[in-house]
């Protein structure tokens, strides 16, 4: 790098009559190389764990932080709460750090525990029924809106609303445009995997007999030279495709759940809960569910790209290393494909603070909320708790700041925070340069609270499988992990406390980056202005800092 200053993080503690307060100067700024460094496959590999000073690559500084400061340390055992779809709880990388209620029992059918649950040995599904059924699709939740108001609202206008039924009537129009915008979205994105599945398979006719195609690799490809144009216009469609991840089975998969969403997700005549059986509009009806956390893994990944993130178990020579190996995920299943119900996301919440958790991560949100009210009395009860809780703050390339880009859960009621332990994670790239944001996330320097690496990060999938995912949930389960790798190290620190660390001992940038507008036009805006700390996780640096704080507090 050409120039790089570092100022000395300063640390001041204060004692108060009833809790310590700890004020962290802004210190860290990182003047940038002219170009960016090109990655080699090595680098990418595990690029989100480099360090900017060491390596001049924007991760979170993991390899160092174990290399310099968690050598020979043994940190306590801490629980994640990933609340997602079901997670492959039986994967090679995984089954060593999958939470296991030690109060219950195991298939005897009896709640040992008394928690309102039964046989929650790993966690619950709240996205079942107690005969081991569970749900692949559910409603969006602009269909369960349209559903509760098309009696009340359908073919009137403005002014034949009473005014204390005007809010309602304004999300049910605002429900009905987003019904038809997504309704033509996944109509466009199967046609599209329509024509990648006819591209990828015609390539695959044209030069089946150049390559045999059980083990053929990008370098094969890429070495293979010919002057015949319609082979080279096949190969370029294959490399295309190597680079991007698109296999056979991917695109057949992808197909069969844009199908899914097609005719289930946005249907208003879909009964999403007549497996599971419960008043998703009663937050009292508690008793449905079941303990089969693992039911469809075929369908349903995102929980285990999540969970790898977070605790791969490391130093095993197997698959990937995660963040530490002292956590331990409770799966809780509230999502499945469509969208979630604030009744499970509550419920969920309310689960993992009653046993034991203290990070809940959750990479999964919405546009519209029914019952958000039961969701924010749930984060203030983590709050209440001292638990943490971290989410994602999308891939819709959204300003979460305007009035109607809103973005469920969050913490923001009005100008208002409504509690002290809620993080919003946006998704940033390796590149350092217009495109450090990663061009998918959302932002807001009001509602998102940092970023974190999201681009081609290398993770599980279900069946002993790996694969590079890119995201803000990929963002949200780095922070997830160096946040329970502090709460492991330093049990003393409260969850508001870790949230101030991350925020404040992360990164800045001192870079503009290219935003695309709603109405199609660019801009260029510095990456502080991003979110509300403007900066990227460090995990070096929030040790450095809890470690200071945690012997104040002592």
């Amino acid at each position: 790098m050409k120039k790089i200053i570092l100022l000395i993080i300063c640390i001041q503690i204060f004692s108060c009559k009833r809790k310590e307060v700890f004020v962290v100067s802004d210190t860290i700024s990182v003047v940038i190389p002219k170009h960016s460094k090109t990655l080699n496959d090595e680098e990418i590999r595990n690029w989100q764990y480099k360090d900017i000073f060491e390596d001049t690559i924007p991760g979170i500084s993991l390899d160092k932080a174990y290399t310099s400061f968690l050598k020979d340390k043994k940190g306590e055992d801490v629980i994640v709460a990933v609340i997602d779809t079901e997670v492959d709880i039986n994967h090679e990388d995984l089954k060593e750090q999958i939470w296991i209620n030690s109060k219950e029992i195991p298939n005897n059918s009896l709640d040992d525990d008394n928690n309102g649950y039964i046989d929650d040995i790993h966690g619950w599904n709240f996205l079942g029924n107690q005969k081991g059924e569970n749900v692949i699709h559910t409603s969006y939740e602009f269909v369960r809106l349209i559903k509760k108001f098309k009696p009340l609202f359908e073919n009137k206008s403005i002014n034949d609303i009473n005014t204390n039924e005007k809010e309602d009537f304004e999300t049910y129009k605002k429900a009905l445009e987003a019904f038809e915008e997504t309704k033509k979205s996944n109509q466009n994105y199967l046609e599209r995997l329509n024509r990648f599945l006819k591209e990828h398979n015609k390539a695959k006719e044209v030069l089946n007999p150049y390559f045999s195609f059980d083990s053929i690799s990008k370098k094969q490809l890429l070495e293979f030279k010919t002057k015949d144009t319609i082979l080279e216009k096949h190969l370029k469609t294959l490399i295309s495709h190597k680079d991007r991840g698109i296999t056979e089975k991917l695109l057949l998969n992808s197909i069969t759940e844009i199908e899914g969403l097609v005719n289930s997700s946005t249907s208003l005549n879909y009964q999403e809960r007549k497996i599971i059986g419960d008043n998703p509009e009663d937050i009292t009806d508690t008793a449905y569910g079941n303990n089969n956390v693992s039911g469809n893994l075929d369908k349903l990944y995102h929980g285990t790209l999540v969970s790898g993130v977070i605790v791969a178990t490391r130093n095993n020579n197997i698959g990937i290393d995660g963040i530490l190996n002292e956590a331990k995920i409770m799966s809780l299943c509230v999502s499945a494909n469509g969208g979630e119900l604030d009744k499970d996301i509550a419920l969920a919440i309310r689960y993992a603070v009653d046993n034991g958790a203290k990070i809940i991560n959750m990479s999964s949100g919405k546009h519209f909320s029914m019952n958000r009210d039961w969701v924010n009395q749930a984060i203030k009860y983590a709050a209440k708790k001292d638990v943490l809780f971290i989410t994602s703050a999308g891939n819709d390339k959204l300003n979460l700041d305007e009035n109607h880009n809103n973005y469920y859960p969050n913490d923001i009621d009005g100008d208002q925070e409504i509690s002290d332990n809620f993080m919003m994670i946006g998704a940033s790239s390796y590149t350092l340069d217009k495109r450090l944001r990663l061009y998918l996330t959302n932002y807001g320097k009001k509602n998102v609270d940092l970023f974190a690496p999201g681009y081609k990060v290398y993770t599980t999938l279900p069946n002993n499988k790996y694969r590079y995912s890119p995201g803000t949930s990929i963002a949200t389960a780095l922070v997830s992990g160096i946040a329970a790798l502090i709460r492991s190290h330093y049990p003393n620190l409260k969850a508001s406390e870790v949230k101030e660390i991350l925020m404040s001992s992360g990164i800045s940038y001192n870079i503009d980056v290219e935003m695309f507008l709603e109405d199609g036009s660019k801009k260029m805006i510095p990456f502080s202005q991003l979110s509300k700390s403007g900066k990227i996780v460090n995990a070096y640096n929030a040790l450095l800092l809890a470690e200071q704080v945690s012997k104040g507090k002592n």
